[in-house]
């Protein structure tokens, strides 16, 4: 087995790209500890709403993703995303979006210039962002876009970037990442695995921040 770190690979040109660990190797590295349910808050009042919208406004900045239930018909439209996640440097925020409290709140923050909103493959999530809630996602900062500047091939997802940058496991299982995001009641390893792969963008673009990889 090869040592789980991100490795060099020589091109044509006899530049040297950093390869990212592979799914087997991320296995081996020391768990990405991550937040406890105890820090992960599903808001379904108005006032929870808000108090919620109040902190990542006043962050400035916050690890962005989002989750929608899988289609499994040729053609089908997905009609997500259902859970929009935001976390801070000590909590997450899922918002289930069939509560009405939630939807105009979700909005504000996705539209707004006022927070940046960091994760992985971002891309994906502008086409339904627009179609669900009619606006564009803005001010973001997708760390795909970054680590590619930095020599990686393709979309390095947040396992990768994980094993590669802070020596640590990210696991992903396929059961949770495809189970019903829509569902009126989450279950905790659905908040846990929405939270933390928020959680996990935020705590990566401070590494590269602090290492001068982020321009400022």
């Amino acid at each position: 087995m090869s040592n789980p770190e991100s490795r060099n690979h020589s091109n044509r040109g006899g530049m040297t790209r950093p390869i990212a660990p592979t799914k087997a190797e991320t296995a081996l590295l020391p768990p990405f500890a991550g937040l406890s349910l105890d820090e992960i808050i599903v808001p379904t009042t108005q006032a929870e709403c808000d108090h919620a919208a109040s902190e990542i406004f006043d962050s400035g900045r916050t690890g962005f993703d989002t989750e929608a239930k899988p289609t499994f018909r040729v053609g089908q439209k997905s009609d997500g995303p259902h859970l929009v996640q935001f976390a801070l440097t000590d909590k997450a925020y899922l918002f289930q979006l069939h509560r009405s409290e939630c939807e105009k709140v979700v909005a504000d923050i996705i539209a707004s210039t006022e927070v940046l909103k960091v994760g992985f493959g971002l891309k994906n999530d502008h086409g339904q962002i627009r179609s669900r809630l009619g606006i564009t996602l803005d001010h973001v900062l997708d760390l795909d876009q970054v680590f590619r500047k930095l020599g990686y091939r393709g979309q390095i997802g947040v396992r990768g970037a994980m094993g590669a940058l802070l020596k640590l496991g990210f696991k992903k299982s396929k059961s949770i990442t495809t189970s019903n995001w829509a569902a009126p009641e989450l279950r905790p390893a659905q908040l846990l695995y929405a939270a933390n792969d928020a959680f996990a963008a935020l705590k990566i673009m401070e590494v590269l921040e602090a290492e001068g990889h982020l321009e400022k």
